[in-house]
């Protein structure tokens, strides 16, 4: 399912065990998400991809047409490094999590890209558009259709101003952003928290990628810490400064369609919160 019918909500990573009757992992906690009404989930392989051939195709048979399937790559990953060992490193976690992704029925595969390091920001981006442009083509080749999404990052030190990776967007085939909200609050030191900012950012995304902007989104979305380097810590959006009611008014108002991902603590408990809250538009 790569162009979205609706909004769905769901938490970034199977709910833990302990929050569910069933064991089985990854099937039966998608399993209990439908259960209580939630029609999405991202599968974090930020450590490792967990999945092999045999489980990815176990999850899309559970997953069904509609329960949108998205996933977090690996926290590994340095499109600017120095190194080239790192750099190739870097682009091998990438199309393995795409591809098993692709595998498990699987929407869209964010990650963060970059960072600065001591570079200028304008040859950081060629450099992350060149690597991004040798992803894109290998999954070409294998036919693999996954969106490939560069995040929106929480730490000026990082990659991923909307700007940036908008621009990534409209040069590069098959790539879209993934706009962590909570991350451009966090980046700008409180700023981003408005229902007029929010009304910005999403009529720079339909001026910048037209209505597919909208109609194809990946959201983050969670209380968030932050100071004046960024983000600290991700909190429960209650217990944050996070105005979620107002985003999700935004979100409504521009019937934007995809997939936003709690990563609240409780990922669970806030995800059921959203979906309610939003469906209570």
């Amino acid at each position: 399912m790569l162009h979205p019918a609706k909004l769905h909500f769901g938490p970034a990573g199977i709910p833990p065990i302990i929050l569910h009757p069933h064991t089985g992992g990854v099937v039966s906690g998608i399993n209990y998400l439908r259960e209580i009404n939630l029609d999405g989930t991202e599968l974090e392989f930020v450590r490792q991809v967990y999945l092999n051939e045999k489980s990815a195709d176990e999850v899309k048979k559970a997953a069904k047409d509609d329960l949108l399937l998205t996933a977090h790559g690996s926290y590994f990953i340095n499109l600017n490094s120095a190194e080239k060992e790192k750099i190739h490193a870097s682009k091998d976690r990438i199309l393995k999590a795409a591809r098993m992704l692709h595998l498990a029925g699987g929407y869209s595969l964010t990650f963060h890209a970059a960072y600065y390091l001591k570079d200028e920001k304008e040859a950081v981006y060629n450099k992350v558009k060149t690597q991004l442009n040798e992803i894109i083509e290998k999954l070409k080749q294998e036919n693999n259709k996954i969106w490939i999404r560069p995040e929106t990052t929480g730490k000026p030190s990082q990659f991923g101003t909307l700007h940036e990776i908008i621009k990534l967007s409209q040069e590069l085939d098959q790539v879209m952003p993934c706009v962590d909200f909570s991350h451009l609050h966090a980046r700008n030191n409180g700023g981003f928290n408005s229902t007029l900012e929010f009304r910005e950012i999403l009529t720079l995304i339909e001026k910048e990628l037209g209505k597919q902007g909208l109609n194809n989104m990946h959201i983050h979305l969670s209380g968030i810490n932050y100071g004046e380097k960024g983000e600290k810590n991700h909190l429960n959006l209650d217990d944050s400064d996070m105005k979620y009611k107002e985003l999700l008014k935004v979100l409504k108002e521009f019937n934007v369609k995809g997939m936003l991902a709690c990563e609240s603590p409780d990922i669970v408990g806030d995800a059921l919160m959203l979906k309610k809250e939003y469906e209570s538009v």
